[in-house]
């Protein structure tokens, strides 16, 4: 099932990430992070223009996309979000991300916006993968710009016009 996250998803929602900085190549941060890191993040995914989805399997949070705002306090960019999306190891390969996916265009779409972005690295083949199996396009690519510790890779940009 997928809703809106509560606070009380917090902790299950940073496990996750916690879980894909430490496989590496699937968020372009190296350190873990705590609930605590992440208030205002979660507080400014705690407004309607910017929702926080979480998967719900039985009673536990199996994967969560957020939206975003594209480079925030820039006017001119209002109609663009960005969507970030991550999946407990445990219930990878199982259409997850697919189904998130798929709600928060919805969603972005009642919300006005008019293009989603997604930031990837370029070694991140599964998310490169969903990108494309949902209808987004590469719309750019920063090559060598993530380096982790000697190891560099790219972000590319995935962009699809609603």
């Amino acid at each position: 099932m997928i809703r809106l996250a509560k606070q009380e998803d917090q902790e299950q929602i940073i496990s996750i990430y916690n879980q894909a900085i430490d496989a590496g190549f699937q968020t372009a941060f190296t350190e873990r992070v705590t609930v605590g890191d992440r208030l205002s993040w979660f507080a400014e995914h705690s407004v309607a223009a910017y929702p926080l989805f979480v998967y719900e399997v039985g009673n536990e949070v199996a994967g969560w996309l957020s939206v975003s705002p594209y480079r925030s306090g820039r006017a001119a960019l209002r109609f663009c979000a960005e969507v970030s999306y991550f999946v407990h190891r445990d219930h990878q390969k199982q259409g997850i991300g697919t189904q998130l996916l798929v709600h928060a265009l919805d969603a972005c779409k009642k919300l006005n916006y008019r293009t989603v972005l997604a930031i990837i690295l370029d070694r991140n083949a599964p998310s490169i993968k969903l990108m494309q199996h949902a209808g987004f396009e590469q719309w750019g690519h920063l090559p060598g710009v993530a380096d982790f510790d000697g190891v560099v890779c790219g972000h590319v940009y995935y962009g699809k016009t609603l």
